[in-house]
């Protein structure tokens, strides 16, 4: 049974094409919800200009989930056309459908538009079919919540949009989550029974080419109230809400794919507060096991540092974005 009313709910089935209803609140680019001759539920995003070219290089679909460029029959645009193919999916459905409004309200452009739901579509083709097709584990939600934090901080007067979010290569999985400028910034979230050490996953994860490397590790708090922290689901729209560059759209639409991330109900919870925000040095004499000085044949190693013996080290957070 369907935990919600649907926005299909309402749309009757027509004789001939679609019955289809404007999403309110949209920005340039137009969406519909609309049912076919068939009751297949629909999402429609109108574009103008001739699209054929880049539907065709960069055509994807999900399982369940038909995606065509059509010739709209009223105008002389042209639909990209989201077509479920199974009912039983239209909560999931919604969902996708959904977070790719959200991601097309701030953009201008239909070339845009097209990228970002392609791009959109793909990172859900890998949550359901793919090497993703797996729920974050809980330290995967608060390592992604963290990251996104200090993405927000980036953002925030230091880097351009575009620039802030290109520098996000965490989720690429390079050794570091962020290089920008002349320096490397890895970043670990804490909680429960993390309070008291960092977890490091990598003999790389503390060695960097650039000039400066910075650990930041965010104290993150469950909290039941809803009037206080965010769930993942709303950290990703409010940042997706304020990117107003149309690359930094497509480039973190991107980025979240690669992490895995899709905006299903289980990520509602947990409700996280940011507690704390330390940022350290990672200089000479912080203690650390790098590929550099490890005896020949080891390899891939784990392991954890007493967040005590990092004090000496410790430097205000305003100084790990500086020189950007």
């Amino acid at each position: 049974m369907m935990s919600r009313l649907l926005p299909w709910d309402d749309i009757r089935t027509p004789d001939s094409d679609y019955n289809v209803r404007l999403i309110s609140g949209g920005g340039v680019i137009p969406a519909f919800w609309g049912r076919d001759t068939e009751g297949q539920c629909l999402f429609l995003v109108s574009l103008e200009g001739d699209h054929r070219k880049a539907f065709a290089e960069g055509r994807t679909s999900a399982h369940g989930i038909d995606v065509d460029l059509q010739k709209d029959t009223a105008s002389d645009r042209q639909n990209l056309v989201l077509t479920l193919e199974r009912q039983v999916d239209a909560d999931l459905f919604c969902a996708l459908c959904e977070s790719l409004f959200e991601s097309l309200r701030i953009v201008d452009r239909s070339e845009t538009a097209l990228s970002v739901a392609l791009t959109h579509i793909k990172r859900w083709k890998a949550f359901l079919a793919g090497r993703n097709a797996r729920l974050l584990s809980s330290e995967e939600i608060r390592g992604l919540f963290a990251e996104l934090n200090f993405l927000t901080s980036l953002c925030d007067g230091h880097l351009s949009q575009a620039d802030a979010v290109s520098a996000w290569t965490g989720a690429d999985r390079v050794h570091q989550d962020f290089v920008f400028s002349d320096r490397a910034v890895e970043v670990k979230s804490l909680s429960g029974t993390d309070r008291s050490t960092v977890r490091i996953s990598s003999e790389d994860q503390l060695e960097t080419i650039q000039d400066s490397l910075f650990l930041v590790t965010y104290r993150l708090r469950d909290v039941p109230d809803v009037t206080q922290g965010r769930s993942l689901n709303e950290l990703v729209s409010a940042i997706a809400g304020t990117l107003t560059d149309a690359d930094a759209v497509e480039e973190f639409e991107r980025r979240l794919a690669a992490y895995g991330y899709v905006p299903l109900p289980e990520y509602d919870r947990p409700r996280l507060l940011v507690a704390g925000i330390q940022g350290y040095r990672v200089e000479e004499g912080f203690p650390r096991i790098m590929r550099s000085g490890l005896p020949t044949g080891i390899t891939q190693v784990k392991y954890q540092i007493d967040i005590e013996q990092m004090t000496a080290f410790g430097c205000p957070f305003d100084d790990v974005l500086k020189g950007t």
